[in-house]
């Protein structure tokens, strides 16, 4: 009984002289940023706004940079077979190799010292190039055989284009392996790169991989794209008229459907055209000239097969009946 009364009574004196203490105790409030954080963000915005910002730098000037490393990671990703040594020859532009002999001249070393045992993109890139225009064309006739030869050649100059190819190429992270003399990188480098990355896959793993590759990265920027935003026609109606000819169909007649705000600032006319007495198309213009060529242009799609409802595309793996539309690229 007389422990317990000591045990409470020590609990009780020690509580005590615990508040005593946290009364002595005074807590100051701590600032997340310290004073002279302020004056110094001001400092570099206007160092920013004055001078601008600072000059960007290749991939390989930053730390922790390895072309080898980086080259088998680039090869991984994309899961395709690559040969390192054709692949890094790929990366290795005309112009990175002549600024680098500069910079090395400009040290005091001697032209023995400065010769570099690199070689460039050049014959890799002009492979590339070929075989990715004779790929692309055999494969929009396959997938549109209706489709004329302008139309196609209209389809493979969009998809081998500079903005289409350093789009496809940027994505891909080829930007950041290329070796380049300016940075960032232009496009006309950029596209010989890329080029030259198809050589790089075409000497190491064939044609077929190759083509299967330009299919799924390239042949895809087909998708919501318009037909005639690749292929200008002055004409439209005079084309339809043409392929109708060459069908030995009747020519096509124009009427107009229907008309709304006609005495309006904002007119709309629907035409349609008919081909003995069948309807082939119809389409809306501010004026009846330009509802006329719409419908023709949507009358020509219709003849060609490339509508906005058409058959996607096949990107499954090549069946055994379509070896041969890449033997015969090969071959060319």
């Amino acid at each position: 009984m007389a422990s317990g009364l000591l045990l409470n009574r020590g609990v009780l004196t020690l509580g005590i002289h615990c508040q005593r203490v946290c009364r002595n105790v005074s807590v100051s409030q701590v600032r997340e940023k310290k004073r002279w954080m302020k004056s110094y963000t001001h400092l570099m915005a206007k160092k920013l706004k004055l001078e601008g910002p600072p000059a960007p730098k290749p991939r390989s000037l930053q730390p922790h940079w390895d072309f080898h490393a980086e080259v088998q990671s680039f090869s991984s990703r994309l899961q395709e077979n690559f040969s390192l040594e054709a692949l890094k020859r790929a990366f290795i532009n005309p112009c990175y190799l002549q600024a680098e002999q500069e910079r090395r001249r400009a040290l005091g070393l001697d032209s023995e010292t400065t010769a570099l045992a690199l070689k460039d993109n050049i014959q890799l890139s002009e492979k590339g190039e070929g075989f990715t225009k004779s790929f692309l064309s055999d494969w929009c006739m396959a997938n549109f055989p209706r489709l004329r030869r302008e139309g196609v050649e209209s389809v493979v100059a969009h998809l081998t284009s500079s903005p289409v190819v350093t789009y496809v190429a940027r994505n891909l992270g080829i930007e950041d392996l290329t070796m380049s003399a300016e940075c960032p990188v232009p496009d006309d480098v950029l596209y010989s790169t890329f080029m030259a990355v198809i050589g790089a896959l075409e000497e190491s793993s064939g044609a077929e991989q190759t083509g299967l590759f330009l299919r799924d990265f390239v042949s895809s920027q087909l998708i919501g794209k318009d037909l005639f935003d690749m292929w200008t026609v002055v004409d439209p109606m005079g084309l339809l008229v043409e392929e109708l000819t060459q069908r030995n169909l009747p020519l096509p007649e124009p009427r107009l459907v229907r008309a709304a705000g006609a005495s309006t600032v904002l007119p709309l006319f629907f035409v349609g055209l008919y081909s003995d007495k069948k309807f082939l198309a119809q389409g809306p213009g501010e004026t009846l000239v330009a509802a006329e060529e719409e419908a023709a242009r949507v009358a020509l799609r219709k003849l060609y097969g490339y509508t906005e409802n058409h058959r996607p595309f096949n990107f499954s793996p090549l069946q055994p009946h379509q070896q041969p539309l890449i033997q015969a690229v090969s071959s060319n």
